[in-house]
C-alpha cells in the first residue's frame, strides 16, 4: 500500500492482494478523482499490451477513460454506440453525468460498478468500461466479443438418428441450446465463478419444480467450497465434487450433447454447464445411465431393447472374456470340449508363458495401440490401431509369443469394449480388468467370482449425490425398470423417476385413447 496527494490511501497493485481470488479482495471503491482510479488500474494491469486506456471528453469538457480488453470486447461496436456518442455530445446534465451518459449509449446491456474489483471482473469477461471524473461509479457496457467454434455435431457421441449439434466452448451459447430445447421458464440457471486466478463461470440448471430443491442445494453448496486457483475444463469440478473420488466408476454424467442434457433436466436431474469446455456435467449418475445412449430414444422401442440387451452382454464379455479365458485354461480345462481343447493346446505348444502372462502381454500391448490412436492426428490414428494391431498381432502369433486363441479373445474384448456408449465406463471395464485376470490366474473361477463379487458390493455402497448407484434394482420396482433393461414405448413411460424428480407424478392423460407426451423428454438420459 502507498499514498498519494492529499493524504489519501491508494492500493500499489500487482501487490499480494492479487494473490487472492477477486471474490476475496478488499471492497477498494472506486475514487471521485479519475486520475487515481487510472493509476491503480495501470499499477494492476503493468506489462499488459492488451488492455487499452481511452481517456476522452465527454461534451468536449467531462475527463473520463474508456477501458477494454483488446481481443475481447466488440471494438467496432464500442466505437460506433460508446466513443462517437459521447464525443458528440453537446448538452450535458451536469448535475447528472452518469445518468446523462447512459442515455446517450445505444447498447441495452448497461450495468453500474462501484470497486475496483468490479473493474477487474467486468473487463476480464469482455465488457468496457467506462469510469468519468468525479463520480464514484464506473458503467459497465455489455459488448464482449471473442473467437468461438462453430456449433457441430459431437465426435465422441455422435449419433445415425437424432440432433447433430453439440457445445461448444461459449457458455452462453451452450446455455442458449439449452433454452431452445426446453422454453420454459422454470428452467432455472444459478451462475457462479470458480477459480482464484481464473474466475471461470459455472451454471448449475435444473427445472424448478421438477429436480429435488435438496439436491439442487447440495450441488450448488459443492461448486462454493471448491477453493482452487483456477478451473481448466470440467474435469477439475467432477474430481472435487464427487463423493468417492477413489472409485473407478464415474459418478457424474458427462455429455456434449444438449439434447441428452435437456432429457436429464426433465428427469429430474442438474447440469452443470463450464465455460471454457463442451463437457458439461450430470448429477446424479446411476450405473443404468452409463449403458443408455442418446439413440436409445430416437428409434422404436424394440430395436433400442434389442441394442440394450447387446449392449449389456458385451459388458460382461469386456471385463471378464479375458479372466474366464485364463482361469479356464488354467484351472478348469475339462469345461472344453475335447477337439477345442486339443486346438487350443496345439495352438500353445511352442508358447513360453503361462497364460496369465500371455494375457497380459495381449491386452498392454492392445491399451497402448489404442491409446496411441487417440494421440495421434486423426488422420493416421485409426489406422495406425488398426493396421498395428493387426501387424503386431500377427508377428506376436508367428514369433510363438502369444497363441492365436488369445488373439482372438483380446480382440474380442476390444471390440465389446467400444460398444459402451460412454466413454468413462469403458475406462472403468479397461482398469479393473487386470485385477480380475491377476485373481483368475490365482484361483481360477474362484478368483473370477470374487472379483466380481468385491465389484458389486463396491457399487452397492456407491452414491451420486445421495442417490445409490443401484437404485433402479434396490428396492425392486417394475415402475423404475421402463428405462433400465428395456426402453418402453413412450407412451408407458408415464412417471418421471421418483429417485431424481421432486416427485414422481403420474403424466398420463385422463383420456385413455390419448397417449402423453414424452416425460423423459428424448435424447437419452
Amino acid at each position: 500500500m502507498k499514498f498519494l496527494g492529499n493524504g489519501k490511501k491508494n492500493f500499489d497493485f500487482p501487490s499480494k492482494q492479487l494473490n487472492e481470488s477477486l471474490d476475496t479482495l478488499p471492497e477498494i471503491p472506486l475514487d471521485s478523482e479519475l486520475n487515481r482510479n487510472i493509476e491503480i488500474l495501470k499499477s494492476a494491469y503493468k506489462d499488459c499490451s492488451d488492455v487499452v486506456f481511452r481517456e476522452f471528453r465527454i461534451a468536449g469538457s467531462v475527463h473520463a477513460v474508456l477501458l477494454y480488453i483488446d481481443g475481447l470486447s466488440n471494438t467496432e461496436e464500442v466505437d460506433q454506440h460508446v466513443l462517437m456518442p459521447l464525443l458528440r455530445i453537446k448538452d450535458l446534465d451536469y448535475s447528472s453525468i452518469l445518468e446523462s451518459t447512459k442515455k446517450e449509449i445505444s447498447v441495452s446491456g448497461l450495468k453500474e460498478i462501484h470497486s475496483i474489483p468490479d473493474v477487474f471482473k467486468q473487463i476480464s469477461i469482455g465488457n468496457p468500461i467506462i469510469l468519468i471524473e468525479k463520480q464514484t461509479k464506473g458503467i459497465s457496457i455489455g459488448l464482449p466479443k471473442w473467437e468461438k467454434r462453430s456449433i457441430k455435431e459431437p465426435d465422441a457421441e455422435s449419433v445415425i438418428r437424432g440432433p447433430r449439434e453439440g457445445f461448444i466452448e461459449t457458455l452462453r451459447v451452450n446455455t442458449s441450446l439449452l433454452r431452445r430445447k426446453i422454453r420454459h421458464p422454470l428452467l432455472k440457471m444459478k451462475q457462479m465463478d470458480i477459480g482464484g486466478y481464473t474466475e471461470t463461470q459455472v451454471i448449475v440448471a435444473f427445472i424448478e419444480g421438477i429436480a429435488d430443491s435438496t439436491l439442487v442445494d447440495e450441488v450448488t453448496n459443492r461448486l462454493k467450497r471448491i477453493k482452487i486457483d483456477g478451473i481448466l475444463e470440467s474435469g477439475y469440478i467432477e474430481e472435487l465434487i464427487q463423493d468417492y473420488p477413489f472409485s473407478p466408476f464415474p459418478q457424474l454424467l458427462t455429455t456434449e450433447r444438449p439434447d441428452v442434457a435437456a432429457a436429464c433436466l426433465l428427469e429430474g436431474r442438474v447440469v452443470i454447464l463450464i465455460d471454457g469446455t463442451p463437457i458439461t456435467l450430470i448429477a446424479p449418475c446411476t450405473f443404468a445411465s452409463l449403458l443408455q445412449a442418446p439413440e436409445d430414444y430416437y428409434n422404436p422401442f424394440y430395436i433400442s431393447t434389442f441394442i440394450r440387451w447387446l449392449r449389456y452382454f458385451f459388458f460382461f464379455i469386456a471385463l471378464l472374456a479375458p479372466s474366464a479365458y485364463v482361469a479356464i485354461l488354467t484351472f478348469h480345462q475339462e469345461m472344453l470340449p475335447t477337439s477345442l481343447l486339443l486346438t487350443i493346446a496345439e495352438s500353445r505348444e511352442q508358447i513360453p508363458f503361462p497364460a496369465l502372462v500371455e494375457a497380459f502381454i495381449m491386452e498392454i500391448t492392445f491399451e497402448a495401440l489404442r491409446e496411441a490412436g487417440v494421440r495421434l492426428p486423426k488422420q493416421v490414428g485409426a489406422a495406425v490401431s488398426i493396421v498395428g494391431a493387426l501387424v503386431i498381432g500377427q508377428a506376436a502369433t508367428a514369433a510363438g509369443l502369444v497363441s492365436s486363441p488369445m488373439v482372438m479373445v483380446v480382440a474380442i474384448t476390444g471390440v465389446a469394449s467400444f460398444l459402451m456408449p460412454r466413454y468413462a465406463t469403458g475406462i472403468s471395464i479397461r482398469i479393473l480388468r487386470f485385477p480380475i485376470m491377476i485373481l483368475s490366474g490365482m484361483l481360477g473361477l474362484l478368483g473370477v467370482m470374487i472379483g466380481i463379487t468385491a465389484i458389486v458390493a463396491h457399487m452397492c455402497t456407491l452414491k451420486s449425490f445421495g442417490v445409490p448407484y443401484f437404485n433402479s434394482a434396490a428396492p425392486l420396482k417394475l415402475q423404475n425398470l421402463k428405462d433400465v433393461l428395456v426402453r418402453a414405448p413412450w407412451w408407458a413411460m408415464d412417471t418421471r423417476p421418483e429417485f431424481f424428480s421432486k416427485s414422481s407424478t403420474n403424466l398420463r392423460s385422463e383420456s385413455r385413447n390419448q397417449r402423453p407426451g414424452p416425460s423423459k423428454g428424448g435424447g437419452g438420459g
